[in-house]
């Protein structure tokens, strides 16, 4: 078979560079072959290879007594205790769900559950993180749909749940919207495998769906901008079927029980290419595969698209000869294909053939290892002094009155709150996560909207896991440095305010284009954040994915570094919810209120103004702050805890609130001094805050362990509960600053989205 010539806009198309195409005929010795070609055009794009941010991430923490596996593997891998590990990621699926959102979604999480379940560990729960353009615009009313019911389509069909999340719509997002989806499972510490293709002479066994011709290049596309022919890739976009995906899990897992897998990586991005280079590149091994023995669905295909192809429900295990037809015959059993297509050599190389011509012969480290490494260059956006400036004076009511800082104004006060409650990122999500299974497998403890974390419990044991996703992208285009801080402490907190412990996190690093300057710096100050955060709290990073290129004609979303923290709860009966609980009981808040308005929710939904500083964060105070709300609830001395973030303190009253059922009688002269503004006060998003609810004869305890951990705790009211004439009530100084109807707030935070999305 003759292959296509080597022309100069065919490396173009393939995203090398000049540079890149020298090293590569360096590497070989030669010039490249055609699939040649195509193997380093997807081995180093910036989604596989990580050349743009590799420099930044040696910045994480990734070492702890309780991490097995950290970043370089399918998954990072946690000890929990008991001989039991979780095993979790987050990938990204940004590019595909714009173009086609459906299927983009629905493989996104396809993906990360084979990244999952390649490691030995059964898959238990789901998280997401999305991000829309405005919903007023009817394509992105589209991409809502499509994305939720992708997700959904294939999470039910698995049978995971898909137990939490958040949902975010901004004009940043209109051109690029973000797909973030992440998983945990639950394996033994001593039964966790691999993608090492170990053992010359062992035999590499492929697994799953056909070959088909969707999806090639689907990494190549995930490492560019999009332009106006965007929705021409839509081929790149690869097509699932979730029932082939159950089978192949069983399957898979039976087999590893049986102790038939040698090592095991799932045929992701950039297919068998990825797979085959990733494993013999890890155990220094060399692998010969033989693509006449691939089964295909299309006809005609060639080593090429055989080798990029991205078809989904695939995976690639090496086995021993001796194991092989029990190897089979599980897969067989389980009805989904297994067929031997090459072996592993001792000699370094990918080599890949059809029908015994040799068509690829490249040092496998050299793919999966050494692609470039690059330093881009680092530059402060010169508009960044401009947003961070904030006049106070542009905060005015709509009969143009300046609200200054003793503004009092029971009818401004309330609208505000409604219109906080609207927000599409404050407003219920029940239309989404009702489409979700949930409740499959039966160990979701806290039902979706109950708790700033998602919690699962770990059958056969004590123990739950926590599981919270979290980025306020506001924050990080203001300051992405203390943005990526108050990104990771936020997710840490609302794991603590389950009452479990954060132990590590996994990431979805989304930004713009690497090779701006500008963008360089926010992806670098942004990692430095975290970085820090993570150091101080004790709680590494794993795994993760980095998104970059997610600009459309130069309008780059904002900095999105979304990650998720696991936590652990030795007890899943002590879980704690954000619900105010019993008419009587003291609502305290823990921590202080500054003048925060910067970057707030209040300030872009009410006023629309995105700018100013985020706040300002202390790290030992967070990291006490944590210790303290595990501390209260293994004694059992709190029975509710909401996170402060979004909204300030009125939305996280009124979520409790909300959730309980019941009304709140508020007077927050404790936590108010002359110098603090009363929006600030009510809508200020002052970190390091937590509202909790306790008996009475509870508080003076509370608020001396608070103190003993250099924490304030004031009282800011109590929990009521008079039926349908439930009130939410707030005072200042006697005066009144929010009184509504619960049923009034509650019919706009539920129906906001619906009618967002024209559904009510």
């Amino acid at each position: 078979m003759k292959e296509p010539q080597i022309t100069k806009d065919v490396i173009r198309e393939h995203g090398i560079t000049d540079e890149e195409y020298a090293t590569i005929s360096g590497i070989l010795g030669r010039k490249p072959t055609f699939t040649e070609l195509g193997i380093f055009s997807v081995m180093w794009s910036e989604h596989c290879s990580y050349k743009s941010s590799r420099v930044h991430l040696k910045k994480f923490p990734t070492k702890a007594p309780w991490v097995i596996q950290g970043p370089g593997e399918n998954a990072g891998v946690i000890d929990i205790g008991d001989g039991i590990a979780c095993v979790f990621k987050m990938e990204s699926h940004n590019h595909p769900s714009f173009i086609e959102p459906y299927q983009g979604a629905a493989t996104g999480v396809g993906g990360i559950l084979r990244d999952i379940f390649t490691m030995g560990a059964r898959p238990i729960a789901s998280l997401n993180s999305l991000r829309f353009g405005p919903l007023s615009e009817s394509y992105h009313k589209y991409l809502f749909g499509g994305v939720v019911a992708g997700i959904a389509g294939y999470g039910n069909c698995m049978g995971v749940p898909t137990v939490g999340g958040e949902i975010y719509c901004h004009s940043c997002y209109s051109g690029n919207i973000l797909v973030n989806a992440f998983n945990l499972g639950i394996a033994k510490t001593d039964k966790i495998f691999y993608g090492k293709a170990q053992g010359p002479g062992n035999l590499v066994v492929y697994v799953g769906s056909k070959t088909g011709r969707d999806g090639i290049h689907g990494v190549t596309m995930a490492s560019e901008e999009f332009t106006d022919d965007a929705h021409q890739k839509r081929p790149n976009v690869q097509i699932g079927d979730p029932f082939t995906e159950k089978l192949l899990l069983e399957a898979c897992l039976e087999a590893m029980d049986k102790g038939l897998v040698v090592g095991i990586q799932d045929m992701g991005g950039a297919g068998l290419t990825s797979s085959s280079s990733e494993m013999a590149g890890r155990a220094g091994t060399g692998v010969e595969l033989e693509l006449s023995l691939v089964p295909t669905r299309e006809e005609g295909m060639i080593p090429y698209e055989i080798m990029l192809s991205e078809s989904q429900e695939r995976m690639l295990i090496v086995t021993t000869e001796d194991k092989k037809d029990e190897l089979i015959a599980v897969f067989d059993k389980w009805d989904i294909d297994g067929f031997v297509i090459g072996k592993v050599t001792d000699d370094g190389f990918l080599r890949v053939k059809w029908h015994g011509e040799t068509y690829a012969e490249i040092p496998a480290a050299s793919i999966s290892e050494l692609a470039p490494i690059y330093e881009r260059p680092i530059k402060r956006p010169q508009w960044q002094d401009s947003i961070n400036k904030l006049s106070l004076e542009k905060i005015k009511t709509k009969t143009g009155k300046v609200v200054d800082s003793n503004y009092y104004d029971v009818e401004y006060y309330n609208n505000v709150l409604l219109q906080l409650a609207a927000s599409p990122s404050i407003a219920s999500k029940r239309l989404v996560y009702e489409e979700y299974d949930h409740m499959v497998q039966i160990n979701t403890l806290v039902l979706p909207g109950r708790s700033d974390s998602a919690v699962v419990r770990i059958r056969g044991t004590n123990k739950a896991v926590a599981m919270s996703v979290d980025c306020n992208s506001r924050y990080c285009y203001l300051d992405p440095y203390v943005g990526g801080m108050l990104t990771l402490c936020e997710a840490a907190r609302n794991v603590a305010c389950s009452g479990a412990r954060p132990l590590a996190i996994t990431d979805c690093l989304n930004f713009g284009n690497p090779e701006k300057p500008e963008v360089m710096w926010q992806f670098s100050e942004a990692v430095r954040g975290i970085a820090e955060a993570c150091d101080k709290l004790n709680t590494p990073v794993v795994s993760g994915n980095v998104s970059l290129y997610n600009e459309t004609k130069g309008n780059a979303i904002y900095p999105t570094p979304t990650v998720v923290m696991v936590g652990v709860l030795d007890g899943w009966d002590k879980v704690l919810t954000q619900d105010f609980k019993q008419a009587g009981d003291v609502i305290l808040l823990i921590g202080d209120t500054f003048n925060d308005l910067g970057g707030s929710e209040y300030l872009y939904v009410c006023h629309d103004i995105e700018q100013g500083m985020p706040p300002a964060v202390i790290l030992e105070k967070e990291a006490a702050l944590i210790e303290l709300l595990i501390e209260l609830n293994e004694g059992g001395l709190i029975k509710s805890a909401h996170d402060c973030s979004e909204g300030g303190l009125m939305v996280t009253l009124m979520e409790s609130a909300l959730s309980g059922n019941v009304g709140v009688q508020c007077e927050l002269s404790s936590v108010w001094y002359p110098s603090l503004r009363v929006d600030s006060l009510l809508f200020g998003e002052s970190p390091t805050r937590v509202v909790i609810s306790v008996d009475g004869a509870m508080m003076a305890l509370v608020k001396d362990r608070a103190q003993g951990k250099g924490l304030n705790a004031y009282m800011v009211g109590h929990v009521i509960d008079n039926g349908a004439d439930n009130m939410f009530n707030i005072c200042l100084n006697n005066k009144q600053l929010v009184q509504l109807p619960m049923v009034t707030i509650k019919n706009v935070y539920d129906e906001a989205l619906g009618r967002a999305l024209e559904r009510t």
